[in-house]
């Protein structure tokens, strides 16, 4: 049992095994914490791990396969979860619960395994954190890209999918639908031509904060 993480070091899980959450959200149900992250090795698989100290993680699932069930209503332009070769990208996943419909809802980058000309918000959702989620398709909000991505709950239930647009130029600030499986209108556009991604937004004492970086690839650069 471990008491603290080091810096630097491979973290893992319980059994023993390297963690793979990255780029990815913790919520917390009740006493345990999920946290929900991208595992890159043999596919972009979105797995799930839980904990109740935030240090010590069990392996839970694959929340998100090429394997996943569909959702039995089309919502979406494109449902398609992976390509011929059932490779797919998905990158960033949040997940937010909806005290309306009893679901958690996973919004995402998707990519289509080849490249990056998709740009696509993608969503899928659970009526519990460790089941498998369904998948509801991918699509660009009001017809623009949508990459590097978060998801923010406000203290009256409204919720709102923060992402890049025009090729990581733009941030946009979309509110979401009241069962939060589709964007209901753009509330924003920040810093337009500033080339910001990995977007993470708070609230404090009244205050939004909007955490960024500059778009440096794999290279460190400033936040903001």
């Amino acid at each position: 049992m471990l008491t603290e993480q080091t810096n630097g070091a491979v973290w893992t899980d319980a059994a023993g095994a390297p963690l793979h959450a990255h780029g990815g959200t913790i919520i917390k149900v009740a006493d345990t914490y999920y946290w929900y992250g991208e595992d890159r090795r043999e596919n972009y698989y979105v797995s799930c791990y839980r904990s109740t100290d935030l240090i010590n993680w069990e392996f839970v699932r694959h929340s998100l396969t090429t394997e996943s069930p569909m959702a039995k209503t089309r919502v979406r332009a494109t449902l398609n979860l992976g390509n011929s070769q059932h490779k797919v990208n998905l990158e960033r996943p949040k997940v937010l619960y909806n005290p309306q419909t009893k679901q958690y809802v996973m919004w995402l980058h998707y990519e289509n395994g080849v490249d990056y000309r998709e740009a696509s918000a993608a969503v899928a959702t659970a009526a519990n954190p460790e089941d498998e989620f369904t998948y509801h398709g991918s699509f660009q909000p009001f017809g623009f890209m949508s990459r590097d991505c978060t998801l923010f709950q406000d203290e009256d239930g409204a919720a709102y999918f923060i992402s890049t647009a025009r090729d990581n130029a733009d941030m946009h600030i979309y509110r979401l639908s009241d069962d939060y499986l589709n964007v209901q209108r753009l509330v924003n556009r920040l810093w337009n031509g500033e080339y910001r991604e990995a977007p993470a937004l708070f609230k404090q004492n009244g205050r939004y904060y909007m955490l960024s970086s500059f778009c440096t690839g794999w290279a460190p650069n400033q936040g903001q």
